[in-house]
């Protein structure tokens, strides 16, 4: 089972079943979907379905499936929906309309926030979405400039974000990337169903089952390890389940090169980090 984005991973996955074996590619976004059933259309085991993460329970029993050995979760926005310039996700594609709905038939989009929401309502999405440490400036500017005349294309959010903030920080990146992406955030409501999401997952696993979660910034990453953290302590000393986690390779060889064999165990219980790493219960 996978969350299709651009059906790379489904391709492999694919390629590995055997005749008996289903893969159920789940994808929010319908043009998605579209893209995945053309570049798998050799394989005749796939099922599409158009929904969320958080409905991964009704997709099953839709099937009348109640347990599958593995799922895969490849969180946030895809690169396939980054170079789709009139879907208004990238910053870097300056005419496009403010739209960053995933599923095209939901009401939401990122000019209606931009233009809607209050500044304080605005400046708290930018903070604690986008982690924007200039957020009430970008959301005040926003406010003064949809006074004037509603903002409608990306180019014209960029523009009101690089004013936003100081040149000096412009070495941090694009100024408009972490607005982009709590704007897209809020639209697609990516963060909060992810915990229970992560957690019925679980419950789905057969026995020796797996799940593999890709995340690609810290709001996703610490509500997965919340979850795994959670489900462990619900399923302590129990060995049914593999989880596969994202952490630093390279920080966790000299962490195991510093601690030495009676203190191994307490170094690998405390150390966080991004990302590969297979973990037993």
């Amino acid at each position: 089972m996978e969350l299709c984005g651009g059906a790379g991973h489904s391709f492999e996955i694919a390629k590995k079943l055997e005749e008996t074996g289903i893969l159920i590619g789940i994808d929010k976004d319908e043009e998605a979907l579209k893209a995945s059933k053309e570049k798998l259309k050799d394989f005749s085991n796939i099922k599409y379905v158009h929904g969320n993460h958080d409905e991964i329970q009704e997709t099953l029993s839709q099937f009348n499936i109640e347990k599958v050995d593995g799922i895969l979760l490849d969180l946030g926005v895809s690169s396939y929906q980054l170079d789709e310039k009139n879907r208004g996700f990238s910053y870097m594609s300056q005419e496009s309309l403010l739209d960053m709905r995933m599923d095209k038939t939901q009401e939401l989009t990122a000019r209606e926030v931009v233009n809607q929401y209050s500044e304080e309502r605005l400046s708290q999405i930018l903070l604690e979405y986008g982690e924007e440490k200039f957020a009430k400036k970008i959301a005040k500017n926003i406010c003064e400039r949809r006074k004037i005349k509603e903002i409608e294309t990306t180019g014209e959010l960029v523009e009101i974000i690089k004013k936003s903030i100081p040149a000096k920080f412009s070495k941090e990146g694009h100024p408009a990337k972490r607005t982009f992406q709590a704007i897209r955030i809020e639209v697609n409501n990516e963060i909060e169903p992810l915990y229970n999401t992560i957690m019925n997952s679980i419950k789905l696993l057969n026995k020796h089952g797996r799940l593999c979660v890709i995340t690609f910034h810290s709001l996703e990453d610490r509500a997965v390890k919340k979850a795994f953290t959670d489900s462990v302590r619900k399923m302590y000393l129990s060995k049914r389940i593999t989880i596969l986690c994202m952490w630093s390779s390279k920080s966790w060889k000299n962490n195991n090169k510093k601690a030495d064999n009676t203190n191994r165990r307490r170094t690998k219980r405390k150390f966080k980090s991004k990302k590969c790493k297979t973990s037993n219960f």
